[in-house]
């Protein structure tokens, strides 16, 4: 059984699918501000969602609790979920992705979204991050890409990555884009390292 469901959805143009998650890959909340905003700006609407049961160690990421309609309890669940737009004045439609970075089972989750970008025949992959750097809160933010995409290296001017060490999910997702031959870039804000605040809304601007 699949961790994946996806609703019907009309016939899609070559949709980009643009990716946030929280966690490692996300200082300041940057990526995944800028990715809800662009979803809540662009009137997206939610059709797909992957399953947190396989993915999470739920001492780790608690569910959340709230109250609904002020008398009912309800668990919120570390969520994966999918939304999707179609602007008649753009080529292509865009897919969102918004999700937590998962504990466990890294490459069934990267399967799961690898099943939704086949079903949904996904052109291009686009991954937004933030990491913590040497640089001041005073100057704009400086947002770094990269990819291994020949054609993507020139028609944006970017380079491949050099880092190497530890990685996230976003590069594991984007070594699976490069074995399938799918083109994928990665988009980074840097944000400065002393600024402790959860939230930080230049770093989202930014992307």
């Amino acid at each position: 059984m699949s961790v994946l469901t996806i609703d019907p959805v009309p016939e899609l143009r070559q949709p980009i699918l643009i990716l946030a998650f929280a966690g490692w890959n996300d200082a300041g909340g940057a990526a995944t501000t800028a990715a809800k905003f662009l979803s809540k700006h662009l009137d997206a609407r939610k059709f797909a969602s992957i399953d947190p049961e396989e993915f999470y160690d739920f001492t780790e990421q608690r569910p959340m609790i709230r109250l609904k309609d002020t008398v009912h309890r309800e668990i919120i669940w570390p969520e994966n979920d999918f939304y999707y737009t179609q602007l008649p004045e753009l080529p292509q439609d865009i897919i969102i992705g918004i999700g937590v970075e998962p504990h466990l089972k890294w490459r069934t989750y990267v399967q799961a979204i690898f099943e939704l970008i086949q079903t949904c025949h996904v052109s291009m992959v686009a991954t937004l991050g933030a990491l913590l750097a040497e640089v001041v809160h005073s100057r704009p933010v400086r947002v770094t890409g990269s990819t291994t995409d020949p054609t993507l290296k020139r028609r944006l001017r970017l380079s491949s990555s050099r880092y190497e060490g530890p990685t996230g999910i976003v590069g594991v997702l984007h070594d699976a884009c490069r074995r399938h031959g799918l083109p994928a870039v990665s988009l980074w804000a840097n944000i400065p390292h002393y600024i402790s605040s959860p939230s930080n809304p230049k770093g989202a601007l930014a992307l």
